[in-house]
């Protein structure tokens, strides 16, 4: 049996139905219970819901299991201590191979949450269990996009010239169904996910205009603002000061990665920048349509 975490996060909204789909024994773990309602009619039938900062619940989740899908959650000041609960907690319940989504370059210090998951890798590579590292980068969020088609500008809160890497979350989560498939080909591998393409806000906005078949330009959001915006007006200490260091560090330097894993990986050409935009430019447009 698989036991997938934040089953229904951004990335266990994707993976799931795609091991259901696979005929694969699964166990979803989610903190509320509309969550459990919708992993069950994604074909879910064993739900564990609770708070995984709880241990007796991460022990219930595992209870049985043979793999884990662990996906921590980045803007939680309790991220590392949860992360290393997850590892003591499987290795106690005889996880046979313990899959961890981390991020790309998690030796980058000065970004809070990928100090927390390099944390987190080390005690992985410490506790005797088989595992996998999947290293993705940034994702590409359709959140961003639609702003960008309703307004005609695409926002980040860090300076527009800097070069990032991204990839796909759809990609990532095809990963990880492969790697939870075939233990033994990836067990002791870390991967870097990253799509072909290095942008700036300015080639993104490009790529979307050619999209769109309209102007669409790059605006910085002032990183106070952002935070208000995307937290709330009294946002937690811990969140806003991850969400400063991001801005501070993707206005400092560049963010890149290499394509040739993630290819080698899917077999095939990952999704590309203009592609996932035009996807959900045109899911948008059939969505106008049908109101």
């Amino acid at each position: 049996m698989i036991l997938v975490t934040a089953a229904h996060g951004n990335q266990g909204r994707l993976l799931v139905p795609r091991l259901v789909a696979a005929g694969a024994a699964l166990r979803a773990c989610v903190r509320t219970d509309a969550s459990a309602q919708r992993v069950r009619a994604a074909g879910v039938t064993e739900v564990v819901v609770g708070d995984i900062t709880d241990p007796r619940v991460m022990a219930r989740a595992m209870d049985g299991v043979a793999k884990v899908y662990y996906v921590g959650p980045t803007l939680h000041p309790e991220e590392r201590q949860m992360g290393f609960a997850a590892v003591d907690v499987a290795r106690a319940a005889g996880v046979k191979h313990f899959v961890f989504s981390s991020v790309l370059h998690a030796i980058t210090t000065d970004l809070i949450q990928h100090e927390v998951k390099r944390d987190i890798e080390e005690h992985l590579l410490s506790s005797g269990l088989e595992f996998t590292i999947l290293q993705p980068a940034n994702y590409m969020l359709p959140q961003r996009l639609t702003p960008a088609f309703e307004e005609g500008i695409f926002r980040l809160s860090w300076a527009l010239d800097r070069y990032q890497s991204m990839v796909d979350l759809s990609d990532v989560t095809e990963v990880a169904a492969i790697v939870l498939a075939d233990s033994e080909r990836h067990a002791g591998a870390t991967y870097e996910l990253v799509a072909p393409g290095r942008h700036t806000a300015y080639d993104l906005a490009t790529i979307l205009s050619g999209v769109a078949g309209r102007e669409i330009s790059a605006e910085r959001i002032d990183p106070e603002l952002f935070i208000k915006q995307f937290l709330g007006a009294n946002p937690h200490p811990y969140q806003a000061r991850v969400a400063r260091a991001i801005s501070a560090r993707y206005s400092s330097h560049d963010f890149i990665g290499n394509p040739n894993v993630l290819t080698w990986l899917l077999r095939r050409q990952p999704t590309t920048y203009a592609q996932f935009a035009q996807k959900h430019f045109e899911a948008s447009q059939a969505s106008k349509g049908r109101r």
